[in-house]
């Protein structure tokens, strides 16, 4: 999580909205122009939205962005969220309601900080909150927790997954029952230190600084029955070029960075993630859960702030992307979750969005 340096934005941004004047269209962006959407809470900060749709209404699971003396760094220690918090609304446009804390770090027994991006998920009566965070070791790794509330709270599992490593999971549950977990993340997600699948302190602090060698990706597996463990080995989630070859580490707007999230329409398995330090959300389709996935293209531009994460959903007939930026404070650890229509071409591709409007 690479902070400002290449942000488009940072020269001039402090000065621009501490005089940002309310124009028709909203609030103006350092950028000078307009902000697509608006935050979906401004009560607190929330990032990395994973949103489901549970019993007919959407919960929305983000990280909990809290403020912190910490600098920021490459590997993302500024981030330093210590507890989850569920968005509730009936439809996209309507009230959302914060829920009380569903999760805290003091509550897991192996964790130690980072309460990092999280997923959810449902089965026979069960809610489950998938959550990475830093063991007593400094390791990130994965945890679950379970619920018989969509809003919480939730009761942490007293070890975490085993077999499951690094950030951001994300589970898909696919029309046959089966679910399947996507995770990993580069740089301070700490992926670049488990290539043998086995952690390695020693191993290179953000990627393999390999750029004409396939690019370190996301990994996958499917969930057990109980949902609280891995079925299988992880493996890798390919992402092919148009030459048809693995997507290579060079490739800096194309390879995966982080932020998994899976979903299916007419048939097809859409992988997408974030390009981290090129700040794109990109996405690749397949034809099942494990890949090989086909690079497609880029589907949001670059946001205010360092980069994003998102979660696509469908509601009420329509898919919609929820996404986050740093409208509300400037800084790139303090995010608030925001959302706006997905639309397709009639081949299947993204239609790209541009979260700034003229």
């Amino acid at each position: 999580m690479k902070p400002g340096s290449k942000w488009r934005y940072a020269a001039v941004a402090a000065a621009l909205l501490s005089t940002a004047a309310l124009a028709k269209d909203g609030p103006v962006a350092p950028n000078g122009r307009h902000y697509l959407s608006q935050p979906l809470v401004t009560s607190i900060y929330t990032a990395d939205p994973s949103a489901h749709v549970f019993n007919g209404k959407i919960y929305i699971y983000p990280s909990h962005d809290i403020k912190t003396n910490i600098p920021d760094d490459d590997l993302g220690s500024q981030y330093a969220m210590r507890d989850y918090r569920v968005l509730e609304m009936d439809h996209v446009g309507g009230k959302v309601t914060v829920g009380p804390v569903a999760l805290d770090v003091d509550q897991v027994p192996w964790a130690a900080k980072q309460m990092w991006a999280p997923d959810a998920a449902y089965k026979n009566g069960t809610y489950y909150l998938y959550f990475p965070a830093r063991d007593h070791q400094g390791i990130f790794r994965i945890g679950v927790a379970t619920s018989k509330n969509p809003m919480g709270p939730f009761k942490a599992d007293p070890k975490p997954i085993p077999g499951a490593y690094s950030i951001d999971p994300a589970v898909f549950t696919d029309s046959d029952g089966k679910s399947y977990m996507y995770f990993g993340g580069i740089w301070g997600g700490q992926l670049q230190r488990w290539v043998t699948g086995k952690y390695n302190p020693h191993g290179s602090a953000t990627d393999l600084h390999q750029d004409d060698k396939p690019a370190l990706t996301a990994k996958v597996a499917m969930l057990a029955p109980d949902m609280q463990h891995l079925a299988e080995k992880p493996r890798d989630v390919v992402i092919l070029g148009k030459d048809g070859k693995p997507v290579t580490g060079g490739e800096h707007d194309k390879r995966f960075f982080e932020a998994s999230w899976m979903f299916k329409r007419d048939g097809k398995y859409y992988f997408t993630y974030s390009t981290g330090d090129t700040h794109f959300l990109a996405y690749a389709i397949g034809d099942n859960p494990y890949g090989p996935f086909h690079y497609k293209g880029h589907f949001l531009l670059p946001v205010q702030g360092w980069t994003t994460h998102q979660s696509i959903v469908k509601h009420n007939g329509k898919w919609w992307l929820f996404y986050a930026d740093t409208q509300l404070s400037n800084k790139n650890s303090l995010r608030n979750v925001k959302v706006t229509q997905l639309h397709f071409n009639p081949d299947g591709t993204i239609q790209t969005i541009d979260p700034f409007t003229h």
